[in-house]
């Protein structure tokens, strides 16, 4: 009897190992808000699914480290990857490591450059970059009444988001109803927000004059906030824009010193490349590109985004 019940529990417990995956998650960095929204949503994701577990390591905006983790995920035998590129124009190697593998690859967040060429059981789940500029730069558009002097922010510009995002800025400020927009400066202050503080107090030290910021992301807008109530100017007199609704991004937004931010559902990104990822593991089929829609937050709207957060 006592081999009868040993060997039932065996069995579970084969049965049990044999339907467990494994997820190999490279995330570009771990110290950025947006990111950090991100892998949590993997994560506690993960933990409703019985049997899968996710390893999850941090590049820390190394090109190279993250190539090798990736060959670490392999050599481990994980049944799934998940990468959130540092540099989106390195994906395309990265693409090839993996697929010569044959380990199942998805791309999360931010769009890797051979995104219309990617291999069989690889996938890209994030946001369309398109809309979020353009939400953002209309509104902002609407707020000054379709004329203005406004500064640019731009992300990290090896990043494949901050590059769309400052074209949707262009395109909208070339049409009929924005055209009154001038841009009298645009630098990046990849993604931070410390840079990006710096970066507003170089161009108030040097007079530069604006009605407008706009920035890739909340964390960069939110660091010009500071400098410019640092120099004494008031919130009222500037129109202040981000990208992302980060809970920093909603108080700001609620204390009235940010106008516009775009709602990037980084949570819901993060559930989706962890289903894409089993999917692909499980030879099921999945969409080359899975988007999830960004939202615009103004103050008129925001105890709904603040009650998601």
């Amino acid at each position: 009897m006592k081999k009868f019940f040993l060997g039932t529990a065996m069995a579970v417990l084969m049965s049990t190992a044999a339907h467990a995956e494994t997820i190999g998650v490279s995330m570009a960095l771990f110290d950025d808000n947006f990111l950090t929204v991100l892998r949590s949503g993997m994560q506690e994701y993960a933990k409703t699914l019985d049997g899968v577990e996710l390893q999850v390591e941090d590049a820390q905006n190394d090109v190279a480290k993250q190539q090798s983790q990736i060959q670490n995920f392999i050599a481990a035998g994980v049944d799934a990857i998940i990468v959130n590129p540092v540099d989106t124009d390195a994906t395309a190697a990265m693409s090839k490591i993996a697929a010569d593998a044959g380990i199942p690859l998805v791309y999360v967040n931010r769009e890797p450059v051979n995104v219309d060429t990617l291999p069989d059981k690889q996938a890209f789940v994030a946001s369309n970059e398109q809309e979020s500029g353009t939400l953002q730069t209309k509104e902002i558009c609407k707020m000054l009444g379709g004329k203005g002097k406004a500064v640019v922010m731009m992300g990290e510009l090896s990043n494949q988001a901050a590059r769309m995002r400052t074209k949707d800025i262009h395109d909208v400020i070339a049409t009929d109803e924005c055209k009154g927009i001038e841009i009298v400066e645009e630098q990046t202050a990849n993604w931070s927000r410390t840079q990006g503080s710096d970066l507003m107090t170089n161009w108030l030290s040097a007079g530069l004059e604006f009605d407008a910021v706009i920035s890739n992301n909340d964390e960069m807008a939110i660091g010009a906030i500071q400098a410019l109530k640092a120099a004494g100017r008031s919130m009222d007199s500037v129109v202040i824009g981000g990208i992302d609704a980060t809970q920093d991004a909603l108080a700001a937004m609620a204390a009235g010193d940010l106008d516009v931010t775009v709602f990037q559902n980084a949570a819901g990104q993060g559930k989706g490349s962890v289903d894409a990822a089993l999917k692909l593991a499980k030879g099921e089929p999945v969409e080359k590109k899975v988007y999830i829609p960004f939202e615009l937050v103004t103050k008129d709207n925001l105890a709904q985004y603040q009650a998601k957060n």
